[in-house]
């Protein structure tokens, strides 16, 4: 089914982290062992996880949400979160750990620097995660299954390999960068890194992409390791993309960026959403695209995810 205004009848599943953000945003990030004033702090609903089954939901898809979250306040907000976005939990509880969280740092010119600590995210196991899939399985179509980096490797991968044994979509985002098992390409049908991550994936250190001719060569040296398509976002500067047989580029929207936190996710919701509902990728990266550049006018991480008919104007 197009986006044409109807939701698709299959379902996205994200499978990922659930974090508490605390976001300080300053003038500019301070040197070593400097200290400087902050301007604001705030606290938000977030994890790259949680942030992604929201930018889905927002932007039309039928949605469920497979994670881990602690005993505590936090993972009781975040449960809250995902009832007010109607987004269907799979979340399991763990006792005597705390739910993840994140430190978020943005400056003036909307850059940030985020430190994670992982919680109950850490401890989201590969038979709970594949206890989940099998079970949304039963009663839904999965569609799409997007993952990321902030749960176990080994629980990514298991998400992945069970994902595809269900006849879904597979997409990482591979943030933060892991030491991923070369194993684990095969199993992914779109692999979504930023310019640095898609250095690491590449294995190429700073002075050799000085040299490569452009980020789609670096796209293509990532999808002979077995990736089915492979999109690295580079902010301002749009994306770029490689198949085993194609390559191409996609155009960013021209924004005012307030706060970069969260556009990448918001890309990811923007692609997964329009992957899942039979779009080619030409224009499932517009919409991508479209919900990235939205998200980055606003503060915030789930508070700065699009919803579907902004994406639409922009499109226009």
């Amino acid at each position: 089914m197009s986006i044409d205004g109807q939701t698709s009848r299959k379902i996205v599943v994200v499978v990922g982290s659930l974090n508490t953000d605390f976001v300080v945003t300053l003038g500019q990030f301070p040197r070593d062992g400097e200290t400087v004033l902050g301007q604001t702090f705030d606290q938000f609903p977030g994890g790259k996880g949680l942030n992604q089954a929201v930018a889905c939901a927002r932007l039309g898809s039928s949605v469920a949400m497979v994670g881990a979250i602690g005993t505590d306040s936090f993972g009781e907000k975040l449960l809250q979160t995902l009832g007010t976005e109607e987004i269907a939990s799979h979340v399991q509880k763990i006792p005597a750990a705390s739910t993840g969280l994140a430190l978020i740092e943005v400056d003036a010119t909307g850059e940030n620097r985020i430190i994670v600590v992982a919680g109950t995210n850490g401890l989201l196991s590969e038979e709970s995660v594949e206890t989940a899939l099998r079970s949304i399985a039963e009663s839904n179509q999965i569609g799409v299954v997007l993952t990321q980096g902030e749960i176990p490797v080994a629980t990514t991968e298991r998400a992945l390999r069970v994902a595809k044994e269900l006849g879904a979509i597979t997409i990482l985002n591979p943030a933060p960068m892991r030491d991923f098992s070369p194993s684990i390409f095969s199993v992914i049908d779109y692999l979504v890194p930023n310019q640095h991550e898609a250095r690491e994936l590449a294995g190429l250190d700073q002075e050799s992409l000085q040299t490569m001719l452009d980020f789609v060569e670096v796209a293509t040296k990532i999808v002979d390791r077995g990736v089915g398509t492979v999109i690295i976002t580079r902010g301002e500067k749009g994306a770029v993309w490689s198949t085993a047989s194609a390559s191409g580029q996609a155009a960013a929207f021209r924004i005012i960026s307030i706060d970069t936190v969260a556009a990448g996710d918001a890309f990811c919701g923007g692609l997964a959403t329009a992957l899942n509902e039979g779009l080619p990728l030409n224009e499932a990266l517009r919409w991508a695209s479209a919900a990235g550049a939205l998200a980055a006018t606003r503060s915030g991480a789930v508070n700065s995810l699009p919803q579907r008919f902004e994406v639409e104007e922009l499109l226009k």
